[in-house]
């Protein structure tokens, strides 16, 4: 079962469909003018869409272009590769050498831990900024959030994420979860197929 990510972060991260519209309004002193008015600009069209991470479970990912990766990842704004890691324990300077290698330089990696009290070499994080590199490590939860922010603001990001063991349930999960199945099973039904 995947943890949707727009439940669990603050309301200005919050991406509910393909497009946000972003809106600013010009506030006038009773004027007729037309460029008073309010003015919407559409974000993240869909053929410019970056990568965002809309759900993730004990298995993986699912960003936003539908697809669901397996196991940890590394995503920057237009790709996401399978990540070579089994665990915190595998990040050494091997794993995180594809990151020092990008052109143009990333500006910042957000490195997902997978779960609250996993902790990384702090030799790491010294080899990082050594290469010019900020870092933050987050439980993934956090870090899924971090990068779809940063990665909506347009900043050269990257994430090495490592799926968490442990999930938090809420009650909103479950109801969105009863309400997926409850639809399934009408959409089966009303095609007439018996299981």
């Amino acid at each position: 079962m995947f943890s949707a990510i727009v439940s669990r972060c603050p309301s200005h991260f919050i991406r509910r469909s393909k497009s946000v519209i972003l809106a600013s309004k010009r506030w006038t002193t009773h004027t007729s003018d037309p460029d008073q008015k309010m003015k919407a600009t559409v974000l993240n069209q869909e053929e410019n869409a970056g990568l965002m991470i809309d759900a993730y479970s004990q298995v993986g990912f699912r960003l936003n272009n539908g697809l669901s990766v397996v196991g940890p990842i590394a995503i920057f704004p237009k790709s996401v590769l399978s990540w070579q890691v089994s665990g915190i324990q595998d990040i050494d300077e091997d794993s995180l050498s594809l990151f020092t290698i990008l052109e143009p330089k990333i500006e910042i990696l957000v490195i997902g831990i997978g779960d609250i009290g996993n902790r990384l070499d702090m030799r790491m994080i010294q080899y990082l900024r050594e290469k010019k590199i900020s870092v933050e490590i987050l439980p993934t939860e956090a870090a899924c959030t971090t990068f779809n922010f940063l990665n909506d603001e347009r900043r050269y990001v990257a994430g090495a994420l490592i799926p968490p063991y442990a999930l938090k349930y809420r009650e909103d999960d479950m109801l969105q979860a009863q309400l997926k199945r409850k639809k399934l099973f009408q959409s089966t039904a009303d095609d007439g197929e018996i299981w």
